[in-house]
Parts: structure tokens; sequence; C-alpha cells
């Protein structure tokens, strides 16, 4: 929320609500892994590696898997003491931001337009919720989304109030479903973008130029995605006498 510091893992605790019950948290699941990574460290190497390193790293192999570029991440981070959900609402851009606010958001932590259209090829990877869609599909369909495509979106979304415990969701990238690549780009030309966001970038002039060097370069994204998690992964670390080594990464340690 403020940095790469592991605040997104704390737990509601004492009245503090944690940032994973925000609305903007909306469909962020197996936080059991990172428990288990933290488990075995600890074993081995106790208060020593933080919850936001994890997390970082995670990253960076999570990106190599889906074949992305290989990102060399500094380590040294400190976790977060507090959580933030009371800001989350405020600070995380939303789907259907306008790419103004999405560029703003952004360039607050040092990323540049260059970079921000390449952070949101991460939408290349994984699904979307029928909760974030429906607004493009009903009542009536959002013009600018390719008509065959808007067919495909409503046989998956079928309602325009999904229940947001179902299985409902629509793939970002049907064609490279699980790899990192520059689909994302080619598709968001083709009026397949998923989300209104997505849509924007390749009709507002600031981004579009990018959009379209990307689409036909898929190793100029990788270099421009990498550099573009670097500058995120380096926004503002707690370090030093900061914050601290959690014990659990769902609990400030308690001495």
């Amino acid at each position: 929320m403020q940095s790469c510091d592991a605040s997104l893992l704390l737990e509601t605790v004492n009245g503090i609500k944690s940032e994973k019950d925000t609305s903007r948290s909306f469909g962020m699941r197996n936080f059991k892994y990172v428990a288990t990574i933290k488990r075995a460290l600890e074993s081995h190497c106790p208060s020593t590696v933080s919850c936001a390193d994890i997390v970082a790293l995670s990253a960076r192999d999570g990106i190599v898997m889906l074949g992305g570029p290989r990102v060399e991440l500094k380590t040294g981070r400190r976790d977060s003491k507090q959580s933030y959900a009371s800001d989350v609402e405020s600070s995380i851009p939303n789907h259907n931001d306008s790419i103004s606010a999405v560029l703003s958001r952004f360039g607050s932590m040092g990323l540049d337009t260059e970079s921000t259209v390449a952070l949101l090829g991460a939408h290349s990877v994984g699904r979307v919720h029928c909760v974030n869609l429906v607004g493009r599909l009903y009542p009536t369909v959002d013009p600018t989304l390719d008509p065959e495509y808007a067919g495909y979106l409503k046989a998956r979304c079928p309602t325009p109030d999904p229940d947001p415990k179902s299985v409902l969701y629509s793939r970002n990238d049907r064609e490279t479903p699980m790899i990192l690549d520059n689909m994302y780009y080619k598709n968001v030309l083709e009026h397949k973008g998923l989300l209104s966001v997505d849509q924007q970038l390749a009709s507002d002039p600031r981004t579009a130029p990018f959009v379209e060097r990307m689409a036909g370069d898929n190793g100029y994204f990788h270099q421009q995605f990498a550099r573009a998690v670097v500058v995120l992964s380096e926004n503002n670390p707690l370090t030093g006498p900061e914050g601290e080594v959690r014990k659990d990464c769902r609990y400030v340690n308690s001495n």
C-alpha cells in the first residue's frame, strides 16, 4: 500500500481492518504459500528474511515462470507494523478509473508513462471476476468492445449482478492466458481489452504509441516491464531501524 512492506499480509486484529478485507483486494488469494515460505525461512534463518522480501522475490520468480523477464531485485526490506486499509480505496487505482488517474497514481510512485503502460501488461495473465466486467456489458455493451468479443464475455458473465462468491471469470488473454507476453497489447488494439482501463491505453494519445510499440516487439515490452517492476520494488522501502522482520507474516511481532 505505502511501499513493498507486506502490510497487505496483516490480518484483522484488535479492530484494525486488514487490507485484504477491502474491495480493492477482491480476488487476492493463496496467501498460504507466503506463509509456507516464511515458516521454512524461520526454521533455518530466524528473524532474517522479511515478509516484504518474500513477496518481492516471489513476484520475481513468478514473472520468470510465466515466461517473462528475469528482474534483478534488491533485498533488505523490512515489514510494516500497521495496515493501511483506510487508505486503500482512495490510493489504489480502480479498473474503472480514467487513464489519467492511473498515470497520476503510478507517477507518484516514480513510474513514467512508458513504464505504466508496460506494468499494465501484467493483465496478460490470469483472469478477472465478472464482478469487475459487467459494467462494460450491462445494461448496454461498451461500444469500444469488439462485438464478437463482447458476445464471448456475455456468455462468461450472463447476468449483470454476478455472485462475488461464485466462480464466474474471464481470462485476461484467450490466446496465451498463462504467458506474460505482448498479446495483451495486440488484444487492446483489436478492441479486446478486458477492463475499461485496458482499452483506454489504445485511445489515449499519451499511451497509444507505447501500446503499438509493445504490441510489435515482445522484447521491448519485457525490457520496460522489468524496469517498471524494479521501480515499484524500490519505492519508499522500510529499511534499517524502520519497521521489523515479522516472525509470522499475518501479525506484527509481540516484542
